[in-house]
């Protein structure tokens, strides 16, 4: 696993010694790789600055309306480079590695973001946007302000150890089989910060259950993003799976649908994130 400070510190240090600097503003010639990347260049008050972005780059609405350079994980290197940025902004875990390679490779800079999932990562992930963008007193800004919004997101969503919800994210039901969320991801820091339980804590990251580890997980609620495909499985086809059927959650229909970017982003929105997150595990229903 990464050391994610460690990787921080490289990644200013490395700005450091490139000197660099963006355009001077009003110039477009950005490229944003991450959905939360993206919003927080527009968080920072950036966003005429921007080229380009990919798919996941879905907030603010505006940043749907920039030419659209491909899935994070399955980019072009023609495609990215055809726009010609002199700094492409990118997400940790852009893909393939070979394309990666070749945007690091070019004759532009290329600032990588490094993923976390608690506030402290925020944070980190400001400061480097920032510190790309040449505006770290913007970033410094939207950091007190971040903070001190996620806060009082978090202390309102404190729950005693006994009375946390046993939340289970599924990523996937495809074919009937549940691609679930362990620890060390965005699904589980979210749960956390809103003042749930993981019900899977056996793993890190996302892997597919056996009906048996899924129906032993005893799920209070089920978490899911509410875009389309198998992710806006209906209620009744959920709960008709074998490994769900028998769960708490099943017995109360408890299904929460959130918007992916907001949930599991981790950036400047992610207070509103866990606010709506407890609301919908402790005051609905």
């Amino acid at each position: 696993m990464i050391d994610r400070r460690r990787f921080l510190a490289a990644s200013l240090a490395g700005l450091a010694l490139t000197g660099r600097s963006v355009a001077a503003a009003g110039k477009a010639d950005v490229i944003a790789l991450g959905g939360a990347v993206t919003e927080i260049v527009f968080a920072l008050g950036q966003g005429h600055r921007l080229l380009a972005c990919d798919t996941t780059s879905t907030y603010p609405p505006s940043a749907t309306e920039l030419p659209d350079v491909g899935y994070l994980r399955g980019l072009s290197a023609e495609g990215v480079l055809s726009y010609a940025p002199s700094l492409i902004v990118s997400a940790e875990g852009a893909g393939p590695p070979e394309v990666v390679d070749i945007l690091r490779g070019a004759s532009i800079d290329f600032v990588e973001v490094p993923e976390g999932f608690d506030g402290v990562a925020i944070e980190d992930k400001i400061r480097i946007v920032g510190a790309a963008l040449n505006v770290p007193a913007q970033a410094e800004a939207l950091i007190a302000q971040t903070r001190a919004a996620l806060a009082v997101a978090t202390k309102d969503a404190e729950r005693s150890e006994d009375s946390r919800k046993r939340v289970m994210f599924i990523l996937s039901t495809q074919g009937g089989r549940i691609l679930a969320s362990g620890t060390n991801t965005g699904a589980d820091g979210i749960i956390r910060l809103a003042g749930g339980t993981n019900a899977i804590d056996s793993f890190e990251g996302y892997k597919p259950l056996t009906d048996e580890a899924a129906s032993a997980a005893a799920p209070d609620v089920i978490l899911m993003m509410d875009r389309g495909g198998d992710h806006a499985s209906t209620d009744d086809a959920l709960f008709a799976l074998p490994a769900l059927s028998a769960t708490p959650a099943a017995v109360t229909q408890s299904v929460v649908r959130m918007n992916g970017l907001l949930l599991l982003g981790f950036g400047p929105r992610t207070a509103q994130a866990v606010q709506s997150l407890h609301r919908a595990l402790y005051e609905t229903g």
